[in-house]
């Protein structure tokens, strides 16, 4: 797996990354969403620079510019509900991509630090021979981001595979480098120290779900 670490260069990124870790500043749920959803510009950029390009000629008012577009199909796939405000910065960069959306949580079947991954819903469109985007802002144990793919890929073979987080754990890390094909590209804004007991990530921010839309039953 091809792993890139974004804050590993002090930039606006980090900036962004502190507010959202910080609870004097996590209670403003829309500030929350926002820095989220401009960490994933961020990477969305970055991640453009990967993508391959054609050489076009554009007709301006006094003459023609030799340049350069996207010559790849984008295909943004993220995962319910956290993902949403990630998938949005990501969409205003790739505003022609296509989208799609897969619903995945933890099922605690014991009521108890015991769970299973249960992904229910899929609306998305064909990305074969695409470039598919998954997104979502918390790698933790990485098993959830593994059922997805495996449930995206029964039918369909993308051209290249890039997954977007905003904060990973190393056991999350080393699950998806276990499970998931060599030549993926996971795309991480910063990684985190481990995971607690309860598998969430320490530090990390919380629950981003909650954070961004409210507490859930």
């Amino acid at each position: 797996m091809h792993l890139h670490t974004i804050s590993e260069n002090n930039s606006i990124l980090n900036h962004f990354l502190a507010q959202i870790r910080d609870v004097n500043i996590q209670n403003d749920s829309m500030r929350f969403r926002k820095n989220i959803e401009r960490i994933g510009e961020i990477m969305a950029y970055e991640l453009s620079k990967t993508l391959e390009y054609k050489d076009i000629d554009v007709q301006t008012p006094l003459g023609i510019k030799h340049t350069t577009t996207i010559a790849d199909h984008v295909v943004l796939c993220s995962i319910l509900r956290a993902g949403l405000a990630l998938h949005t910065g990501f969409m205003n960069i790739f505003d022609n991509a296509e989208n799609g959306f897969v619903s995945a949580y933890r099922h605690h079947y014991n009521n108890d630090a015991d769970f299973e991954i249960l992904v229910e819903y899929q609306a998305a469109p064909s990305f074969e021979n695409k470039n598919l985007i998954m997104i979502d802002p918390m790698l933790a144990t990485g098993h959830s981001m593994v059922a997805v793919f495996n449930k995206l890929m029964a039918e369909e073979t993308p051209k290249e595979i890039h997954i977007a987080v905003v904060i990973a754990a190393p056991e999350g890390i080393d699950y998806l480098k276990k499970n998931l094909p060599d030549n993926c590209h996971l795309w991480i804004a910063a990684i985190d120290e481990k995971l607690n007991e309860k598998n969430y990530i320490v530090p990390g921010l919380g629950d981003a779900g909650d954070l961004a839309y409210g507490s859930k039953l």
